[in-house]
């Protein structure tokens, strides 16, 4: 684990010495550091998950599933660090979206991603078609649970919004959140872990690990 922190130090320290060393021009410095910032750690997170499936959504700290999903999250932390990177392409119509698909998310059609959205475990996602998501939403396919003194494990769950679906502004959605088709979540909810959200109310589903 300690090991994997470095993963994003790393990632830009290769972009950088690839540019320096070849010192080509500046159109290919260019594309050099596009792709080598926004197209190497969706891709390396694909083969990852790919060779490494994550199975359950009860997983122990301690386990192989773990550290996959943590190498995962390493190679996503610098769009986490710097958000800069993410709204450059929300100016472009479609283009996230697209760029999300190569994390491995399912998007539909016409989504719309407010300015300030922060996505922790993009791989993770199943969004349907025609959805708006507020200023400020936070979308969260993890979290760490203490289980008794001492004792932590990871939740995980993939986060299914349905189609034709609102997220007001500044709310949060957490791991194995479902959003029926059509629903419309306050500006400030709160969407505890595997809520299901459909008759404009939240339901909670029992969970076994």
């Amino acid at each position: 684990m300690l090991v994997l922190n470095f993963v994003p130090q790393v990632h830009l320290s290769l972009v950088a010495f690839i540019i320096l060393w070849f010192k080509p021009g500046l159109l290919f410095s260019s594309l050099i550091a596009l792709g080598g910032v926004y197209l190497f750690p969706p891709l390396c997170t694909r083969l990852i998950l790919c060779l490494r499936p994550i199975r359950g959504s009860h997983i122990s700290m301690t386990s192989p599933d773990f550290l996959t999903w943590w190498a995962s999250l390493q190679l996503q932390i610098i769009f986490c660090r710097f958000p800069v990177l993410e709204e450059a392409l929300r100016l472009v119509p479609g283009l996230y979206s697209l760029w999300l698909r190569l994390w491995g998310a399912k998007i539909g059609r016409l989504t719309y991603w407010a300015a300030g959205t922060l996505i922790m475990d993009r791989p993770f996602l199943q969004i349907g078609d025609d959805v708006l998501f507020g200023a400020g939403v936070r979308l969260s396919a993890h979290v760490i649970e203490q289980t008794k003194p001492g004792d932590q494990e990871l939740l995980l769950g993939v986060i299914k919004i349905g189609s034709k679906c609102s997220i007001g502004g500044y709310s949060m959605l957490a791991c194995g959140t479902v959003i029926e088709d059509g629903q419309a979540l306050k500006a400030f909810s709160l969407s505890p872990p595997f809520s299901i959200w459909k008759d404009g109310r939240r339901h909670k589903e029992p969970q076994t690990p």
